[in-house]
């Protein structure tokens, strides 16, 4: 009998008494932001899918794997990119583990950023603390909301706005909008941004966007919105500011040793941390010569990424930054392996050195660079173009970035389009390597001429078509968000 009774007295109990419980197991409840800790922790958390994106680093191998400078070894899926031969469901990088190089990565991190952004903006505004820092955090949330924007619809072309926090699996649910309200979205988020009183530079945190920060990420993004004007505006002021210089010697930007001298220039980057566990990239060990053989370049390398022939014959051998790039390297035992030996997948590899680390044991510390001052100059030096042509305002922006290369001021009489079509290539050489090439190609449809072209004997055929302009939205994503719609080109 007494066996019978106790679960019923249980029961009896456990429907008839009400529990007063303070849920710990999620961070999205009203128990938090309520305090200036909480608030800095949730603005960590928003910067987290940054390293997400950059470790991989999909931010920078999708792009750069399908360009004309760099191409992988084709291994792990990573040919897929070069050869545009990925498929709505990444089936390649998934059945090789490999998400972490592909577009889905992209995706995904950038909605798990503007999810946590989302938050701060709606609930750190009551949180108990200094207004002043209340005011900042909630900023530097526009700005990643923002970042995270760009890093979608220059991928994926039309994609989903979402500005309120998913209290609920419905509230989850949201379709997409042209890509013209997404930079309507991203320049009113980068607005509220630069209205939060950042702090300029060098009074800023490392891995934090500075006030000057703001208007560099305004001034690319409106460049990719053809928005000339705006571009220039902001562009303008970024240089204006008198924050931020170029450095000396271009090669130092890249210097493991010189991080912290180079934020004058590299304003904003994924921040690297040189502890275990941290977080990190494998661009050092892609990078270098196979076997770990080059012990310039890092002290665990693979031989995974190389420069085409044809983009190292580009530079005027006097550019400083053809030095960046090498057609042979120094072994462990002090001896010049010759080009024809970098690599067994062919015997013209060119390695390239941004981001060599001899020293690190504990993972790959170099900064990825995201925002650059030279990027300012181009910048303005093609929207300027854009709107009044060939100008000596024009000439003088794309001048400075050369004169700093060791090259003579660039030849004068050129036309509006031979002088845009100038910076385009300006670009090219200036930030190789850094994930920026593929976009310059897709938003001036140059991808379809100029990928053809781009073949060695590793890689004989580009098959680019007009549908490789954006990438497919992942299937995943569409069987979670029956109201997705899959890109036009890729249904």
């Amino acid at each position: 009998m007494k066996k019978i009774l106790i679960p019923i007295l249980a029961a009896i109990c456990v429907a008839g008494c009400k529990l007063d419980e303070t849920i710990y197991s999620s961070i999205y409840t009203e128990a938090f932001y309520k305090t200036a800790a909480d608030a800095e922790k949730g603005l960590i958390a928003a910067y987290d899918p940054i390293a997400d994106m950059y470790s991989g680093p999909a931010m920078t191998l999708v792009p750069d794997f399908s360009d004309d400078q760099t191409y992988p070894r084709g291994v792990v899926g990573r040919n897929t990119l070069t050869l545009f031969s990925y498929d709505v469901n990444y089936t390649v990088q998934k059945s090789n583990s490999r998400t972490n190089e592909s577009p889905q990565q992209i995706w995904a991190s950038s909605y798990d950023g503007i999810e946590k952004a989302n938050w701060i903006i709606a609930k750190v505004p009551d949180a108990v603390m200094d207004e002043t820092r209340k005011k900042q955090i909630i900023g530097e949330a526009y700005y990643l909301r923002a970042f995270y924007l760009w890093a979608l619809t220059k991928n994926f072309g039309d994609v989903v706005i979402k500005t309120t926090p998913s209290s609920s699996e419905a509230a989850a649910i949201v379709g997409k909008s042209p890509k013209a309200e997404v930079y309507k979205q991203i320049y009113s988020d980068l607005d509220q941004a630069f209205a939060a009183g950042l702090p300029s530079y060098p009074a800023v945190d490392k891995g934090r966007p500075s006030k000057e920060v703001v208007n560099a990420l305004y001034a690319k993004a409106a460049l990719y919105n053809e928005d000339w004007a705006k571009a220039l505006e902001k562009a303008q002021a970024v240089i204006a500011s008198g924050k931020y210089a170029l450095m000396p010697d271009v090669r130092n930007v890249y210097k493991y040793d010189q991080e912290d001298a180079a934020r004058i220039e590299n304003m904003w980057a994924y921040e690297v941390d040189p502890i275990s566990p941290g977080r990190t990239h494998q661009l050092t060990g892609l990078c270098g010569p196979p076997g770990s053989a080059g012990a310039e370049y890092g002290r665990t390398t693979f031989g995974s990424m190389f420069a085409y022939m044809s983009f190292f014959n580009s530079f005027n051998p006097a550019d400083k930054r053809r030095q960046l790039l090498d057609t042979n390297y120094v072994d462990r035992s002090g001896k010049i392996v010759p080009q024809k030996n970098i690599t067994p997948i062919t015997t013209d590899g060119v390695l390239i050195k941004k981001y060599q680390d001899p020293n690190t044991t504990t993972g790959m510390i170099c900064n990825i660079p995201i925002l650059r001052l030279a990027d300012m100059y181009l910048i303005a030096a093609e929207a300027e173009a854009r709107l009044n042509g060939a100008t000596p305002t024009a000439y003088g922006y794309i001048n400075t970035v050369r004169k700093r290369a060791g090259l003579p001021d660039l030849q004068t009489g050129l036309s509006k389009d031979a002088f845009v079509d100038a910076v385009i290539q300006e670009r090219a050489w200036e930030f190789f390597a850094e994930g920026d090439r593929w976009y310059d190609l897709t938003r001036t449809g140059k991808y379809l001429t100029v990928i053809p072209k781009a073949v060695n004997s590793v890689y004989p055929s580009r098959p680019v078509t007009a549908k490789n302009k954006y990438f497919p939205i992942p299937q995943d994503e569409l069987n979670a968000n029956l109201k997705l719609e899959q890109n036009p080109d890729w249904k």
